[in-house]
């Protein structure tokens, strides 16, 4: 098969500022708006936009793009990207979506997912799994409607050509070309989270009811690392604003916590008497929490549904344990993100001991195996 293009939609805003240069358009800075159910542009309306690049070297800047939706590296930047542009109407405002071969989408996510200056064998693991996770996503299932991803980290991250600051993202790529991981002539489901806490997790702790043999629960002895020169290399500069993430505590009140559980639930369940797992995965995740309040009681999973109600944002995993101090609730925790399949940490480490990319894939994916699909 020839390598495909995806859909990747990036800024979703009632008013969309942007700048393009080389495009079937006057290079310059531009603006659209929503309007009466319509794309408002240059005096006139659209039911959608589509502007196509003249050369290879041509680009569009959005402003404002949010990262990091609802979590508590929530910010706005300015990002820019190769490819076609086009403007869609979604949820009564304007999304603006990003047409580009998979290929270079590539090199921007595994530069936005991590660090590019880190070890090529890690960029490499990184590029296949990548790869795995939006062939799947383009050819049998998409958490949207109107286009293949999203730009944030409910997909994955994708942040434009600046954040390629390093020819070990292009070379990763381009050395992995076409590769991802199948079982059974499938594509693989290629989870990855930053860092599984020094054990990786079940698929079925974290979504549907089920179990596929390349995602397992395994100790993962590279993910404890303080190493500031390793995570300096790997992480990206809002990443480093979060150290603990192998281990991590969490402190409220009594009250505290009863304000943001009602907050998040609006379940009406009084002041918080009691926080008690019903279901741990093997990773010591929690998969079914019970909150008991003063005025009801309520049982709440899977693992993310858990980290949203118990913070103002996220808790960096459901693999915690509840401490009681008086009136205090004590939240002790290890890793960040859900841990199933590939750990970002652990696998940057494995590279930089000089581990091959395919024998990072093998320890992460077991009975997975590299195949080449264009």
């Amino acid at each position: 098969m020839n390598k495909p293009d995806i859909t990747v939609g990036i800024l979703n805003s009632i008013r969309i500022e942007f700048h393009i240069c080389g495009y079937d358009l006057e290079d310059g800075n531009y603006n659209v708006e929503y309007s009466n159910g319509a794309i408002s542009f240059n005096g006139k309306t659209y039911e959608e936009l589509l502007f196509t690049p003249n050369n290879e070297g041509a680009y569009f800047t959005l402003n404002d793009v949010t990262i990091g939706i609802q979590f508590h590296w929530q910010r706005q930047e300015q990002q820019t990207f190769h490819g076609a542009l086009k403007f869609i109407i979604e949820n009564e405002k304007i999304t603006a979506v990003n047409i580009i071969s998979i290929e270079e989408y590539l090199k921007s996510v595994i530069s936005s997912e991590m660090n590019s200056n880190a070890s090529l064998d890690f960029l490499k693991s990184h590029a296949v799994i990548s790869r795995s996770w939006a062939y799947a996503r383009i050819f049998h299932y998409s958490h949207h409607s109107l286009y293949d991803v999203c730009a944030d980290d409910h997909c994955q991250r994708y942040q434009g050509i600046q954040r390629i600051t390093n020819d070990n993202a292009i070379k990763a790529v381009n050395e992995t070309y076409g590769e991802v991981l199948t079982y059974d002539n499938n594509v693989c489901d290629t989870r990855y989270s930053k860092c599984c806490g020094g054990k990786t997790e079940l698929f079925s702790t974290c979504w549907e009811d089920q179990d596929l043999p390349y995602l397992i629960c395994k100790d993962d002895p590279y993910c404890n690392t303080n190493d500031t020169k390793i995570l300096s290399q790997v992480l990206n500069k809002y990443d480093l604003e979060t150290m603990d993430f192998h281990d991590w505590e969490v402190k409220y009140s009594q009250e505290e916590l009863s304000e943001i559980v009602e907050n998040k639930l609006h379940m009406g369940l009084g002041i918080i008497t009691a926080l008690t797992p019903i279901e741990i995965g093997p990773s010591g995740r929690i998969k079914y929490l019970k909150i008991e309040g003063t005025n009801n009681s309520i049982t709440i999973g899977k693992e993310l549904e858990i980290r949203r109600a118990l913070s103002t944002s996220h808790l960096k995993s459901s693999a915690f344990k509840v401490e009681r101090s008086n009136d205090n609730f004590i939240l002790k925790g290890q890793g960040w993100g859900h841990g199933v399949g590939l750990c970002q940490i652990g696998a940057a480490v494995m590279g930089e001991k000089g581990i091959p990319y395919n024998e990072i894939l093998e320890f992460y994916y077991p009975h997975a195996i590299i195949t080449k699909l264009y």
